[in-house]
């Protein structure tokens, strides 16, 4: 079994910048060998879906803005850098970037956190259709979405760290 500092140094991440969701999984003791991506995905989100509304708020504005300003001065992890350069954000044409801009301003002042999609097999088109279409939820419902949208992108980290297990 990996030690506590081990694991969390692997695990850490998952949660963008929310280490503590990989010290809580190993400190209940969720997490059984061999690791697969769906069991430590499974005692990640637990503690996640477990933790106070403010610490998940604090998860979702852990995010980046997408193809916003942390991606444009390079910023970004690298989990966040490799997903948003996979859907095509970084090659935004100048009409498309102030577009994303406008979207992520009105999002955040609207919700108090990034719009947040996991963006694996999407296009751009695609990404900012759902983005025109969710700004237009409620607060408690979009922060359900989000919440959802961050355990898929943890998942898809784990499928690609942990493809078979280990």
């Amino acid at each position: 079994m990996l030690s506590r500092e081990d694991f969390v140094s692997r695990f850490g991440g998952v949660f963008e910048h929310s280490p503590f969701i990989a010290e809580r999984a190993y400190d209940a003791g969720s997490v059984m060998e061999p690791l697969t991506a769906s069991g430590v995905h499974a005692a990640l989100a637990a503690v996640f879906r477990a933790a106070s509304r403010e610490e998940r708020l604090g998860v979702l504005c852990a995010h980046p803005d997408l193809a916003g300003r942390l991606a444009i001065a390079g910023e970004l992890t690298e989990d966040s850098r490799k997903e948003q350069a996979g859907a095509g954000l970084d090659r935004l044409s100048p009409a498309e970037h102030v577009r994303f801009s406008e979207l992520n301003s009105a999002y955040l002042e609207k919700f108090g956190f990034p719009f947040i999609i996991a963006v694996k097999g999407l296009s751009k088109g695609d990404i900012l259709s759902a983005f025109e279409s969710r700004i237009g939820n409620r607060p408690d419902e979009e922060f359900a979405t989000a919440t959802a949208q961050v355990e898929r992108i943890a998942l898809l980290r784990l499928t690609s760290m942990l493809p078979e297990g280990e």
